[in-house]
């Protein structure tokens, strides 16, 4: 748990970081986190939740290793940390995503497959549903999280799986304009209507966002008077940044070797063959039994149950409330294909369908905002 200074420090403006004392607290928050991350890779030091709650056996309750690639990337990362403190915003944010964007390629060139998907398109509901099926399929412990390798050193018939946002991948390796970089790799690529994304990312924002990931990624500040439309309609975080990055994988994708394009409506419509058309691109060749049990598994009424009662804590802060009392704050929502038009009056869906209609590509069919809204029923709800 983070301490009050570093909660405090975290959000601090850095332009109010002039003072000698407040600069003194910063760097001790940063020195005490270092030496903290230091204990945290030696096996037993750092307390944490009791297991058999989740079924987990010890023998599944793996010692952490002090491997070294673990130990130079948390080294990097609070490196990068202490640095931009001393530096100016831009270049703070700058140094931190091309650090990320590093890691982001080393992941890339080891991977067998990969994810891409801009935030909030229904990737973590299909990282779920993978990890069930390569559980019943591969003998994976349960309650574990696919990553990016961790299934893989259990298993080696489970490929090693990179999912991206595509977001910093491209600071580090210069490919700005174009998907070069995935050019060569299997892709299976997750979209989803911009407009349902737009106002699930105003969700995150407002109530699950960590507070480091909103400048640096050049979000409003959480306690900024903005409301959904404007939201929705920002140049750096709505619906314009959202069609952009559409637009540009819809100009990549006939130079992309190996590819499978998957739509989340089309995943909510038909979860059981959507699914196996991504198994099947992954090398799987999965028994209808396989596929039913995971969907089920992956059900937006079993996964809100999950997520309350902290089924997923080895996986970190993914699938975890940030307030238990508040239904926005889940990481599993409402998960509604169409449900942004539940928020807004008609005059402002017809600015927000009309931006769409005008600047989507129609690559992935979009463009025509006539939208059969799904209730969210046991058979077609899951998870966003």
């Amino acid at each position: 748990m983070r301490s009050a200074l570093g909660i405090a420090i975290s959000a601090t403006p850095r332009d109010r970081l002039t003072s000698p004392r407040i600069q003194h607290k910063a760097v001790f928050t940063y020195n005490f986190r270092l030496v903290r991350g230091f204990f945290r890779l030696i096996p037993g030091s750092i307390p944490r939740p009791e297991p058999h709650r989740h079924g987990l056996t010890d023998i599944e309750i793996a010692p952490r290793r002090c491997h070294l690639h673990m130990v130079t990337k948390r080294l990097t990362r609070w490196l990068v940390q202490f640095i931009s403190i001393f530096l100016p915003e831009e270049k703070g944010r700058t140094l931190e995503r091309k650090r990320r964007g590093r890691e982001e390629f080393r992941k890339l060139k080891a991977a067998d497959y990969v994810f891409a998907s801009y935030a909030k398109s229904g990737r973590t509901w299909v990282r779920v549903m993978l990890s069930r099926y390569y559980q019943i399929a591969h003998g994976i412990p349960e309650a574990l999280m696919m990553g990016f390798d961790n299934f893989h050193k259990k298993n080696p018939d489970v490929p090693k799986i990179f999912f991206t946002h595509d977001n910093y991948l491209r600071e580090y390796t210069g490919n700005v304009d174009n998907r070069k970089d995935f050019y060569e790799q299997k892709v299976v690529l997750l979209v989803r209507r911009p407009q349902d994304v737009a106002v699930s990312q105003f969700f995150q924002w407002k109530y699950r966002m960590r507070p480091h990931k909103i400048p640096l990624n050049r979000y409003p500040p959480q306690d900024a008077d903005i409301d959904m439309l404007d939201f929705v309609m920002n140049e750096d975080v709505g619906l314009p940044r959202i069609v952009s990055f559409l637009n540009a994988w819809a100009r990549e994708l006939p130079k992309i070797k190996n590819l499978l394009v998957v739509r989340y409506e089309d995943l909510r419509a038909h979860p059981e063959q959507e699914l196996t058309r991504m198994l099947e691109f992954l090398g799987e060749n999965p028994k209808p039994g396989q596929v039913t049990e995971t969907v089920e598994f992956g059900s937006v009424e079993n996964l809100r149950k999950l997520e309350s009662q902290d089924y997923f804590w080895r996986s970190g802060s993914r699938l975890t409330p940030r307030d238990k009392a508040d239904p926005n704050s889940y990481k599993v929502r409402r998960a509604k294909v169409g449900g942004y038009r539940d928020y807004f009056e008609d005059a402002q869906l017809e600015q927000i369908d009309a931006y769409v209609n005008a600047n989507l590509s129609p690559v992935f069919d979009y463009g025509d905002s006539s939208i059969t809204p799904t209730s969210g029923d046991g058979s077609k709800e899951n998870a966003a």
